[in-house]
């Protein structure tokens, strides 16, 4: 059986994805114009000149170098300058970038930065060769601003359930717990049940993050009832609306019947040492359990996330995105192309353990025949993107605020779900 890479870059990814800096204001002007939206159009015949490209990390991706390569090699007039840059650092390099027209002519674009952006006019729209329908749908929507796509899906990111097989089925659950909000917090009311008993490390049945990064987890939960937290026709916020009040229900009632801490212990850890006997979170917790605690490989296994009226999940990691400032677009998107070709990006998942957008490459590498990454796919077919608003990231972060006040009990549902639209609707959606 194929195992999880680990990758650091799996994690600064997922974290990038949803630590976006307060809006960038002032600077750029709106990409609103017919010419603003104007796809770009690719050139026949091979990729030449000089190619700058900007990878987020603290060193520089070899992988990626080595795709770089090859697309030399396919393209004997290109030369292309891999520059690496540090997430921490990046969202402000790239707005002061695009604010002085001193871009690069491509880089990896946080899919939560992607509408800020955009809005700043900081991309070419997306040719019309690449087709919405050859990449996830969810991811697909990370690269749009006002229903025009400005990027294009590389490296997806979301999250399922992992649960530990050894500690459940001493709670007596015959293999996964159940796929459904009712069967599944029945189940966890189950494994609580067996803490220092049938199993005795075992103190919380599950773990939901509280604080920083709780809108990750949370607001797929509105999805799996039907429902939203934002009206893109009406530009409108709906946390008033009965799916919010269920997906509150459903966080808030995990912490008051003791199912998860709220201490912000590490969940990934915890669930190694078998201290929590489920946890929702994303690929690179696969990859550092088998790094950490390879024993533990045949203990564990993952499984979509629950659902209620429907299956959803989020939809995160980076897209690439070619910069109206570009001194060489036509070879920049040309290497888009190239790597998001199904082959060409199943060689990079593989080697980095990052989950490719493209569905085609799922069966064209490794991953497709790893149990353990099967519910990565089937989470990927029902992801859909954040508010593509500017504001998106104060927006997350009064969610957050809003949560850990649910997990304190230090406020009621009713006081929280009238905080969540007040602030919004104050807030807005920017530009």
């Amino acid at each position: 059986m194929s195992t999880l890479r680990p990758t650091t870059r799996t994690l600064q990814i997922a974290c990038a994805t949803v630590a976006a800096a307060l809006l960038a204001t002032g600077c750029g002007r709106s990409a609103d114009s017919a010419a603003d939206k104007a796809p770009a159009k690719i050139s026949s015949g091979k990729a030449k000149g000089k190619l700058v490209m900007w990878s987020m990390g603290d060193k520089a991706d070899k992988d990626l170098q080595s795709l770089a390569k090859k697309f030399e090699q396919q393209n004997p007039g290109v030369t292309v300058q891999i520059t690496a840059v540090p997430w921490d650092a990046a969202h402000d390099k790239l707005t002061t970038a695009i604010a002085a027209g001193n871009t690069p002519d491509l880089s990896l674009i946080g899919s939560t930065w992607m509408a800020e952006m955009a809005a700043m006019n900081g991309f070419q729209a997306t040719p019309a060769s690449f087709k919405s329908s050859d990449f996830f749908p969810g991811q697909w929507d990370t690269t749009k601003y006002k229903d025009t796509s400005f990027g294009v899906p590389f490296i997806a990111d979301t999250s399922v359930i992992y649960y530990r097989s050894d500690i459940t089925a001493r709670a007596g659950i015959k293999g996964a717990p159940a796929d459904d909000w009712v069967g599944y917090l029945r189940d966890l009311k189950a494994i609580q049940a067996t803490a220092g008993k049938q199993n005795p490390k075992l103190r919380h049945a599950t773990q939901l993050q509280t604080g920083f990064n709780s809108w990750l987890f949370w607001l797929p939960m509105v999805w799996q009832q039907g429902g939203d937290i934002y009206e893109a026709k009406t530009k409108k916020f709906t946390f008033d609306s009965p799916a919010v009040t269920k997906a509150l229900e459903y966080y808030s009632d995990i912490f008051k019947d003791g199912l998860s801490p709220n201490d912000k212990t590490d969940s990934g850890q915890n669930f190694q040492n078998g201290l929590i006997g489920t946890v929702q979170q994303g690929a690179s917790t696969g990859g550092n359990l088998h790094l950490n605690a390879p024993a533990l490989d045949s203990k564990w296994q993952t499984m979509p996330l629950p659902h209620a009226q429907q299956s959803a999940g989020l939809a995160g990691g980076s897209d690439l995105a070619v910069f109206k400032s570009a001194k060489n677009p036509d070879a920049a998107w040309k290497f888009v192309q190239f790597l998001t070709a199904p082959k060409n990006l199943a060689a990079y998942a593989d080697a980095t353990g990052n989950l490719p957008a493209v569905p085609q490459s799922w069966s064209e590498g490794k991953l497709g025949a790893n149990p353990k990454m099967a519910a990565f796919e089937t989470q990927l077919k029902v992801t859909k993107a954040p508010p593509a608003i500017t504001t998106w990231q104060q927006i997350a972060d009064t969610i957050d605020s809003e949560l850990e006040q649910l997990a304190y009990d230090k406020a009621t549902l009713a006081q929280v779900q009238q905080a969540l639209q007040s602030k919004a609707t104050s807030i807005g959606t920017g530009r």
